[in-house]
Parts: structure tokens; C-alpha cells; sequence
């Protein structure tokens, strides 16, 4: 029981660091053949702002949030924002389900070899990473996005302005920890 006390305690640290040593750093190269048949590769995408999502189909928080990432979407999308879905250690069968359960529209791809996890230092899901115009991290939320949280970063991210306030977020009820 101390053991398991001890761990419980130490979650935070730990769980929310998951792409913590992104921000401030370049994005890294991010390519892949999404469940539609398109290429998306990040690098295409400079100068544009971007949202990437990880995400899984067994993971609760990333239900949770699925619908206000595409509301998000319906929102920003017309401002130029990209957002993209990366799921991992998922089934595309599962993956595919989810997008259509939720109705999501914005481009998503599988992270097949868990090269794209390893690049961002995605540690759990659900992650969130904001990256500017100049394809740097900008922002990270670990757990499920709150609307509320992420609107003023977003809204930071299509005027072109640096971060104002906290550069990360965290709701670690909302976070599974990848095995």
C-alpha cells in the first residue's frame, strides 16, 4: 500500500511531463497517409499555425474531448489553423470508428511504428500541442482540452503572438498514461 501510495503521489511529475521538451523547439518532421487517403506532412505547412492531437480510441479523456476539438475546428479552421489527429496504439478499425462516432473531420492519421510518440515525447494521452507560424511548440496541454483554456491560446496562435501566460496546461484526471 505505501508503494502504491508513493506512485499515486509521484503521477503529476511524471505524467505531466509528456512533450514537455518540445516547447520552444522546432516540431518535429511529422508525416503520414491519413484515414482518408491523404498525405499530410507537416512541413508543407509553414507559416501556418497548427494543432496536433494524440489520441487513442480506448482512452475516455480522448472521447471526452473529441467533439470540442472538432468544434474547435469548425471555429479556427477558416482562420487558417491546421489541426491534425495522430492516433497511437490503436487498431485503424478502432481509429476509424472513433472518427466517425464523433463526426471528426479534420485530418487523422495512425502513428503505425510510434516514431511520430517518441519524436513529440508523448509519454499519455490525450496531448495537445500548439505550434506557431514558424513551426515552433508553442503551447502543450496534457489531458483532456478545455475549451476554456485552449480558445485564448488559439486565438494568441492565429494573431501572432507570442505566448502570453502560463506556455502549458494540464487536467491529469483527464490523462492515460501509455504502457
Amino acid at each position: 500500500m505505501v508503494v502504491l501510495g508513493i506512485g499515486l503521489a509521484n503521477r503529476s511529475p511524471v505524467t505531466g511531463r509528456s512533450g514537455v521538451t518540445r516547447i520552444g523547439k522546432p516540431a518535429p518532421p511529422m508525416a503520414f497517409t491519413t484515414f482518408n487517403g491523404q498525405r499530410f506532412d507537416l512541413q508543407e505547412l509553414q507559416g501556418k499555425p497548427v494543432v496536433i492531437n494524440f489520441w487513442a480510441s480506448w482512452c475516455g479523456p480522448c472521447r471526452q474531448e473529441a467533439t470540442v476539438l472538432e468544434r474547435l475546428w469548425q471555429t479556427y479552421g477558416d482562420s487558417d489553423v491546421v489541426f491534425v489527429g495522430v492516433d497511437i496504439q490503436d487498431s485503424e478499425k478502432d481509429a476509424r470508428a472513433f472518427i466517425s462516432e464523433f463526426g471528426v473531420s479534420y485530418p487523422n492519421g495512425m502513428d503505425a511504428d510510434g516514431r511520430i510518440s517518441i519524436d513529440y515525447g508523448v509519454i499519455g494521452i490525450p496531448v495537445t500541442f500548439l505550434v506557431d507560424r514558424d513551426g515552433v511548440v508553442a503551447r502543450r496541454w496534457v489531458g483532456g482540452v478545455r475549451q476554456s483554456q485552449i480558445t485564448p491560446w488559439l486565438d494568441e496562435l492565429v494573431a501572432g503572438i507570442a505566448p502570453s501566460g502560463p506556455i502549458e496546461g494540464q487536467n491529469l484526471e483527464d490523462f492515460r498514461p501509455l504502457n
